[in-house]
């Protein structure tokens, strides 16, 4: 009888040790961006500090985001190309978790000079979106690209040759409670978006 108990003490053991080797493990999302190797230190890039006004008037900086998960993008509101689309695949993100409060969005325009509080709370008011959970912010024009650029490594910038008068990317940008970049998606394409919030999902069970 002892000898019949031990024997299938093993065989539980055994199938337990099995189950969890075969359990899948969670999918991660990578880090982007050139990282610094200091002694035995991966050091990734992150968001600068930043200080802008959202379309409430109130000051938004990093610290609104902490522990958030957000997405960012660069538009203005005079766009004549991209921007209505970029603006549609982001509202189609936020729509997706409008009730998670570990999830926000954030709008940088890069033309400061007409995109003014009032036009930004205008254009957030026609979306319907919540001023606390999507920021369209504006602030020193030099300040806001050059954040794109050496933060987000997404160009933005002043272009007499192009529509609007501005050359900027579409992607948006996904950014962990870390300030890590993890991941970047063209709005041009609908299947992108979708990528984008399985990653947030992705992102939430990691990082929460």
């Amino acid at each position: 009888m002892l000898n019949q108990l031990s024997n299938k003490f093993i065989l539980l053991a055994l199938t337990v040790i099995l189950l969890i080797g075969c359990k899948e493990k969670s999918p991660t999302l990578p880090i982007l961006g050139e990282p610094t190797i200091l002694g035995n230190d991966t050091i990734y890039p992150t968001i600068a500090n930043f200080r802008f006004v959202n379309q409430d008037s109130n000051i938004v900086t990093n610290q609104t985001f902490e522990n958030k998960l957000y997405i960012a993008d660069f538009i203005f509101l005079s766009c004549p190309t991209i921007c209505p689309k970029m603006t549609k695949e982001l509202y189609n993100a936020y729509q997706q978790f409008e009730n998670e409060s570990r999830v926000l969005f954030i709008s940088h325009t890069i033309d400061p000079e007409h995109d003014t509080i009032p036009a930004l709370k205008a254009y957030a008011k026609n979306l319907g979106v919540n001023s606390n959970k999507w920021h369209f912010v504006t602030g020193n024009q030099e300040s806001i690209l050059n954040l794109s650029e050496l933060s987000y490594f997404s160009a933005a910038y002043p272009d007499s040759t192009s529509p609007g008068g501005f050359t900027h990317s579409g992607g948006l940008l996904l950014v962990d409670k870390n300030r890590h970049i993890r991941g970047v998606y063209n709005s041009m394409n609908p299947e992108e978006t979708k990528r984008l919030v399985k990653d947030v999902k992705i992102l939430l069970n990691e990082q929460f």
